[in-house]
């Protein structure tokens, strides 16, 4: 079975749930990529690990590192023309994290699953 990869829309992750993340994005980005270590070998709800983890950020969320278990991709424009390339250009399967319709139109052409970022952020 191919290794699934699980791209999640930073942005729109960490702006579902309103903590006060607008005040440090970069650090609403970090601890968001240490909640999704636990994906990497265990895997989502349907999706069984292991699975490659790719957080995508934007903005003055950029810079943030990769830490094992999590890759870190810094858009440099648009984080959702970002994670559209790294899916049309994926080798496996994708499951793309995000609650944006228009990302959600754009990645299912290229053989995308959509989820929502209650799948790796509860409320």
């Amino acid at each position: 079975m191919e290794r699934v990869t699980l791209v999640v829309d930073a942005a729109n992750v960490v702006g579902s749930v309103p903590d006060g993340w607008w005040r440090d994005r970069k650090g609403a980005a970090e601890r968001l990529r240490d909640r999704l270590v636990p994906y990497a070998e265990g895997g989502v709800d349907g999706v069984p690990g292991p699975l490659d983890v790719v957080l995508v950020v934007e903005g003055q969320a950029r810079g943030v590192s990769s830490v094992p278990g999590v890759r870190v991709e810094s858009a440099p424009g648009s984080g959702d023309d970002h994670i559209v390339e790294l899916v049309a250009g994926a080798a496996g399967p994708c499951v793309v994290v995000t609650a944006d319709r228009a990302l959600r139109a754009r990645v299912i052409p290229h053989g995308a699953t959509c989820v929502g970022p209650r799948t790796v952020r509860p409320a």
